[in-house]
């Protein structure tokens, strides 16, 4: 005789998942993020607008040119010429506004399987830190001093897949901020900016001339965190997969940016510090709620003579 079961099956209790039934799907809850990098460039600008006359949206910083070395000796008996003094050099930062915002409804919080009030809130603070690095990035990786790896290439378009960064490169580059008188980020080490595709064909290269990990130079547990992964050649290491990278070289080639500077390469100026923004509810039955961020400030390159870009492939690319 045939027995008959009540189950799971989609003619008994079971039913259809997504419709009639009793077994159904299930969601956690619980919603992760995406997965992301920490924010990193906007520290590189060291350099600020210390006494501005006024409140306004160009800012102006100048910086004296040094007098000429006076090495003539002079005559006992007879007065020196005058000098004249250069008019000093000037960068230029244009302060604009930047946001973001978005409008939820009531109905989604009434309607949805997780509380998103908070997650939102969340997101917006992500795209606020991330696309004010984003601008940051852009000021300094647009430098005017830029090594390419590889001994055929001459521009960015030239660049090949196989010419990764090597230690001659860091070793140019390092000689070449120390020649043009730039101050050390740390010390008398340079701040250098490396994408970890990059950091891997260095660090192969480097393991057995040279690269000290930070744990034998006593660095601090919380730069280690920071993304901190040695020093070599006059310069500490941070590692991060927002230095800027595009598909610009030959033929399509990834090309990498690696940064390195010494204080006052870039410069900010700040009207209005990024910050999350409530917005007034508005509607008739107060139904929409907006939420976003909300900022002023700029970036410009301040001392050229302190930064150095490096433009390579990648192995791993």
């Amino acid at each position: 005789m045939a027995t008959n079961f009540t189950s799971t099956d989609s003619a008994s209790l079971g039913g259809v998942a997504g419709s009639a039934g009793l077994v159904q799907k299930a969601y956690d809850k619980f919603i992760e993020f995406a997965l992301r990098d920490e924010p990193l460039i906007r520290s590189v600008a060291d350099k600020r607008p210390v006494s501005p006359t006024n409140n306004g949206n160009v800012v102006v910083l100048q910086k004296y040119a040094d007098l000429a070395n006076a090495t003539t000796a002079l005559t006992e008996t007879s007065d020196i010429d005058g000098v004249t003094i250069a008019t000093p050099t000037s960068v230029t930062i244009t302060m604009q506004e930047f946001g973001n915002a978005t409008t939820n409804t009531r109905a989604l919080k009434l309607f949805s399987l997780s509380d998103v009030d908070p997650d939102i809130v969340t997101l917006m603070a992500r795209n606020q830190a991330d696309s004010i690095d984003s601008l940051a990035m852009t000021a300094l990786r647009g430098g005017t001093n830029v090594i390419y790896s590889g001994s055929t290439a001459t521009s960015t378009a030239t660049v090949t897949a196989a010419a990764t960064l090597s230690t001659a490169n860091i070793g140019r580059a390092v000689a070449k901020l120390r020649g043009n008188k730039a101050s050390g980020k740390r010390g008398q080490e340079y701040w250098a900016g490396i994408h970890p595709d990059v950091a891997h064909d260095l660090m192969l290269e480097a393991t057995s001339a040279g690269w000290v990990v930070p744990n034998a130079y006593g660095i601090s547990q919380d730069r280690i965190w920071a993304g901190e992964i040695g020093r070599y050649k006059g310069a500490y290491f941070v590692e991060s997969p927002r230095l800027y990278v595009a598909t610009d070289g030959a033929s399509s080639a990834k090309v990498y940016r690696t940064i390195l500077c010494g204080q006052q390469a870039l410069a900010e100026a700040v009207a209005e510090e990024p910050h999350t923004v409530i917005g007034p509810v508005t509607d008739k039955l107060n139904r929409f709620r907006p939420i976003g961020w909300y900022g002023v400030l700029g970036f410009a390159r301040f001392r050229e003579e302190a930064l150095f870009r490096i433009e390579s492939g990648s192995s791993i690319a």
